[in-house]
Protein backbone atom coordinates (compact mmCIF):
# COMPACT_ATOMS: atom_id res chain seq x y z
CA UNK A 1 0.00 0.00 0.00
CA UNK A 2 1.39 3.37 -0.96
CA UNK A 3 0.72 6.54 0.96
CA UNK A 4 0.56 10.07 -0.40
CA UNK A 5 1.90 11.56 2.82
CA UNK A 6 3.89 9.13 4.99
CA UNK A 7 4.76 11.83 7.56
CA UNK A 8 1.08 12.59 8.15
CA UNK A 9 0.54 8.84 8.55
CA UNK A 10 3.30 8.74 11.19
CA UNK A 11 1.78 11.66 13.11
CA UNK A 12 -1.69 10.07 12.96
CA UNK A 13 -0.34 6.75 14.27
CA UNK A 14 1.29 8.56 17.19
CA UNK A 15 -1.84 10.61 17.88
CA UNK A 16 -4.11 7.53 17.78
CA UNK A 17 -1.78 5.53 20.05
CA UNK A 18 -1.70 8.38 22.58
CA UNK A 19 -5.50 8.64 22.62
CA UNK A 20 -5.79 4.87 23.06
CA UNK A 21 -3.24 4.92 25.91
CA UNK A 22 -0.73 2.57 24.24
CA UNK A 23 2.82 2.43 25.56
CA UNK A 24 4.41 2.16 22.11
CA UNK A 25 3.54 2.42 18.43
CA UNK A 26 5.04 0.78 15.31
CA UNK A 27 5.70 2.98 12.28
CA UNK A 28 7.05 1.92 8.85
CA UNK A 29 10.71 2.95 8.62
CA UNK A 30 12.20 5.79 6.63
CA UNK A 31 15.32 7.78 7.39
CA UNK A 32 13.35 11.05 7.61
CA UNK A 33 10.86 9.57 10.08
CA UNK A 34 13.74 8.16 12.13
CA UNK A 35 15.46 11.57 12.29
CA UNK A 36 12.21 13.28 13.32
CA UNK A 37 11.59 10.68 16.04
CA UNK A 38 15.18 11.05 17.30
CA UNK A 39 14.71 14.83 17.46
CA UNK A 40 11.46 14.46 19.43
CA UNK A 41 13.22 11.97 21.73
CA UNK A 42 15.95 14.56 22.42
CA UNK A 43 13.26 17.17 23.14
CA UNK A 44 11.64 14.85 25.71
CA UNK A 45 8.42 13.96 23.91
CA UNK A 46 9.21 10.23 23.57
CA UNK A 47 10.55 7.68 26.05
CA UNK A 48 12.50 5.76 23.40
CA UNK A 49 12.95 5.07 19.68
CA UNK A 50 14.24 1.81 18.22
CA UNK A 51 14.61 0.35 14.72
CA UNK A 52 13.28 -3.19 14.43
CA UNK A 53 13.55 -5.66 11.57
CA UNK A 54 15.87 -5.54 8.59
CA UNK A 55 15.76 -4.80 4.89
CA UNK A 56 12.35 -3.93 3.49
CA UNK A 57 10.56 -4.99 6.68
CA UNK A 58 12.18 -2.31 8.89
CA UNK A 59 9.97 -0.41 11.28
CA UNK A 60 10.33 2.13 14.06
CA UNK A 61 9.11 1.32 17.55
CA UNK A 62 8.35 4.56 19.36
CA UNK A 63 7.88 4.32 23.13
CA UNK A 64 5.40 6.98 24.18
CA UNK A 65 5.86 9.10 27.28
CA UNK A 66 3.15 9.82 29.85
CA UNK A 67 2.80 11.91 33.01
CA UNK A 68 2.35 9.53 35.97
CA UNK A 69 2.69 6.35 33.82
CA UNK A 70 1.82 3.96 36.65
CA UNK A 71 -1.55 5.55 37.52
CA UNK A 72 -4.80 4.96 35.64
CA UNK A 73 -5.19 8.68 34.94
CA UNK A 74 -1.98 9.08 32.98
CA UNK A 75 -1.81 11.96 30.52
CA UNK A 76 0.38 11.95 27.43
CA UNK A 77 3.34 14.34 27.35
CA UNK A 78 2.40 15.20 23.75
CA UNK A 79 -0.74 17.31 23.92
CA UNK A 80 -1.00 17.92 20.17
CA UNK A 81 0.56 17.27 16.77
CA UNK A 82 0.01 19.27 13.59
CA UNK A 83 1.33 18.69 10.08
CA UNK A 84 2.22 22.11 8.65
CA UNK A 85 3.84 21.52 5.26
CA UNK A 86 1.93 19.10 3.05
CA UNK A 87 2.83 17.52 -0.30
CA UNK A 88 0.34 19.80 -2.09
CA UNK A 89 1.31 22.96 -0.21
CA UNK A 90 4.85 23.26 1.07
CA UNK A 91 5.42 25.88 3.78
CA UNK A 92 8.86 27.49 3.93
CA UNK A 93 9.90 30.04 6.56
CA UNK A 94 12.93 32.26 6.81
CA UNK A 95 14.70 32.76 10.14
CA UNK A 96 12.83 36.00 10.76
CA UNK A 97 9.46 34.28 10.18
CA UNK A 98 10.09 31.36 12.58
CA UNK A 99 8.04 31.84 15.74
CA UNK A 100 7.86 29.86 18.98
CA UNK A 101 5.17 27.17 19.09
CA UNK A 102 2.55 27.64 21.82
CA UNK A 103 4.58 30.30 23.59
CA UNK A 104 7.71 28.15 23.66
CA UNK A 105 6.09 25.04 25.18
CA UNK A 106 6.17 23.19 21.85
CA UNK A 107 8.59 22.71 18.99
CA UNK A 108 8.38 23.03 15.23
CA UNK A 109 10.35 20.48 13.22
CA UNK A 110 12.21 22.27 10.42
CA UNK A 111 13.95 20.68 7.42
CA UNK A 112 16.93 22.88 6.58
CA UNK A 113 19.98 22.58 4.38
CA UNK A 114 21.89 21.67 7.58
CA UNK A 115 19.47 18.80 8.38
CA UNK A 116 16.36 18.26 10.49
CA UNK A 117 16.21 20.52 13.57
CA UNK A 118 13.83 22.30 15.91
CA UNK A 119 12.74 25.89 15.39
CA UNK A 120 14.90 26.94 18.36
CA UNK A 121 18.03 25.37 16.82
CA UNK A 122 17.21 26.87 13.41
CA UNK A 123 16.93 30.37 14.90
CA UNK A 124 20.21 29.86 16.78
CA UNK A 125 22.00 28.66 13.62
CA UNK A 126 20.34 31.38 11.51
CA UNK A 127 18.85 29.10 8.84
CA UNK A 128 15.27 28.77 7.63
CA UNK A 129 13.61 25.91 5.81
CA UNK A 130 10.48 23.81 5.38
CA UNK A 131 8.27 23.59 8.47
CA UNK A 132 7.36 19.89 8.63
CA UNK A 133 5.21 19.73 11.77
CA UNK A 134 4.54 21.22 15.19
CA UNK A 135 4.45 19.26 18.44
CA UNK A 136 3.32 20.60 21.81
Amino acid sequence: MTLCDPLADMLNRIRNALHAGHLSVMIPYSRLKHEICQLLLREGFFAGVAVEGSGVKKSLRVDLKYDHPESLKRRPVIRGLRRVSRPGCRIYKSVEELRAVRGGTGVAVISTSAGIMTDHEARKRRCGGEVICEVW
